[in-house]
């Protein structure tokens, strides 16, 4: 166990050291990339009001996103009741896209029960 320890103290001093080192130079490279989205003046009000637009931005688009939910929802019913003349490869691929929603929901609870299959930490 203390061999462990000093395992990851040596991990973890040899990042902060090339954290020290690189971490200046790695800013002033993602910043100059992303310069574009930066507003000035960078301040606090500022940063205030963009985040009030981004929410009011997203709660205008609500409307837009209601229609096309329940246009999608239409084309769905509409494919149910023509099931009949449902191919097999569009049946297919309804079935993986359906398997892979599970699956999704599968490793989620997995990651949120913190990689434990039972739920119980060991």
């Amino acid at each position: 166990m203390a061999s462990k320890l000093h395992q990851l103290r040596s991990k973890i001093a040899g990042a902060s050291e090339f954290t020290s080192k690189h971490g200046c130079a790695y800013y002033k490279q993602l910043m100059e990339q992303n310069k574009k989205y930066v507003v000035e003046p960078p301040t606090v009000e500022k940063c205030n009001e963009l985040s009030k637009q981004l929410l009011y931005t997203r709660l205008a688009s609500l409307p837009g996103r209601y229609e096309s939910f329940w246009k999608e929802l239409d084309a769905v019913k509409q494919a149910w009741k023509n099931r009949h003349e449902l191919k097999v490869e569009d049946a297919g691929i309804a079935a993986l896209f359906g398997l892979e929603c599970y699956c999704w929901y599968c490793v989620g609870e997995i990651i949120g029960r913190g990689f434990t299959f039972t739920g119980y930490h060991v």
